[in-house]
């Protein structure tokens, strides 16, 4: 089995298992306004949610369903293009887009099941000044993979140059190798004529 499917393969599953069945379990247990169910010693509370919006609470418009199901789709599809494109043995581009796919269907799979929106229930947390807004594991997912899938692109730009700055030293060095070889051979100054014999 090639590496980069193996990667997915094993990536896409544990994330879908993962986030229905926690947005299944917010789902009953986490109805009731006074549920007391918290992580982290009270740091992360449980509070069931449904966003009509984009990823952790953002939203275009009251109703945004019809908006994000087909920027949805498209960004699948150019992820899709990507992941094809990638390396076989590149596992950061790989692990990656396999993250922010999974959690992207994960998302996709509630706004095309009900118009109530996608089902958050981690959070809001505290961070003092302002809450963080509420999320889930698709959310997460969608998350770490942007950020591996910038890092990747940022890692393939360094790469890029540092391949340039090696061509051009190599081709700098060729030029100096070219002249030093043509301004080393001098011609040999001609030969005065000798002295005319006298008859």
């Amino acid at each position: 089995m090639r590496p980069k499917f193996l990667i997915f393969a094993l990536t896409f599953p544990i994330i879908m298992v993962l986030d229905v069945m926690t947005k299944r379990w917010a789902l009953s247990e986490l109805a009731q306004f006074d549920h007391g169910h918290e992580l982290l010693g009270g740091l992360v509370p449980l509070t069931l949610a449904f966003n009509k919006g984009a990823a952790f609470g953002m939203r275009v418009s009251e109703d945004s369903r019809w908006f994000f199901i087909p920027v949805t789709i498209f960004a699948l599809i150019l992820l899709a293009v990507l992941y094809k494109e990638a390396e076989q043995r590149d596992f950061l581009r790989t692990s990656s887009i396999s993250l922010v796919v999974s959690g992207a269907i994960g998302n996709l799979y509630d706004r095309v099941r009900w118009d109530r929106g996608v089902v958050d229930f981690l959070g809001p947390v505290d961070l003092g000044r302002w809450d963080f807004p509420i999320f889930n594991v698709a959310d997460m997912a969608i998350t770490c993979g942007a950020v591996l899938l910038a890092r990747s692109f940022w890692l393939e730009e360094k790469e890029e140059r540092t391949r340039e700055a090696a061509a051009e030293a190599t081709l700098a060095e060729g030029d100096v190798t070219e002249t030093g070889g043509s301004d080393g051979a001098t011609e040999a100054p001609p030969e005065s004529p000798g002295p005319a014999s006298s008859s």
